[in-house]
C-alpha cells in the first residue's frame, strides 16, 4: 500500500505564506503524477496544482502567481509553496498522487487524509 502524509496546514493571516509538504511512502516502484487539492465547506474539491514526474506543473486559474508546486523525487515528497494567501483559500487540502508498486503494472490514484488551512481576513 502507499500513505501519504501531509503537513504544514495552520492558520494564516491575508496575505501570509504557508508551505505545504506531502510524503509518500510504502512499496512504492513507480511515482507518477503528484498534486494539491482542496475543499472549502459546501463545496466540491478542486485541484490546485499538479506536477508531472519530469517536473511541468499545472494550476487552477485562483491560484496563478500565487502558489508554486515542487517536488523531490528522491523523497517522494510534493511541496506546495503558498503566499498572498487569501480568506476564500480556506479549505483542507488533500495531497495526490498516482503510484505503482509493481513496475510493469499500472498507476493507482492514492489520497492523503487532508491537512486544514484557514486564512483569517
Amino acid at each position: 500500500q502507499v500513505q501519504l502524509v501531509e503537513s504544514g496546514g495552520g492558520l494564516v493571516q491575508a496575505g501570509g505564506s504557508l508551505r505545504l509538504s506531502c510524503k509518500a511512502s510504502g512499496k512504492i516502484v513507480t511515482i507518477g503524477a503528484m498534486g494539491w487539492y482542496r475543499q472549502a465547506p459546501r463545496k466540491q474539491r478542486e485541484l490546485v496544482a499538479a506536477i508531472s514526474s519530469g517536473g511541468v506543473s499545472n494550476y487552477a486559474d485562483p491560484v496563478k502567481g500565487r502558489f508554486t508546486i515542487s517536488r523531490d523525487n528522491a523523497k517522494i515528497t510534493v511541496y506546495l509553496q503558498m503566499t498572498s494567501l487569501r480568506p476564500e483559500d480556506t479549505a483542507v487540502y488533500y495531497c495526490n498522487a498516482a503510484a505503482g508498486l509493481d513496475a510493469s503494472g499500472p498507476l493507482y490514484n492514492y489520497w492523503g487524509q487532508g491537512t486544514q488551512v484557514t486564512v483569517s481576513s
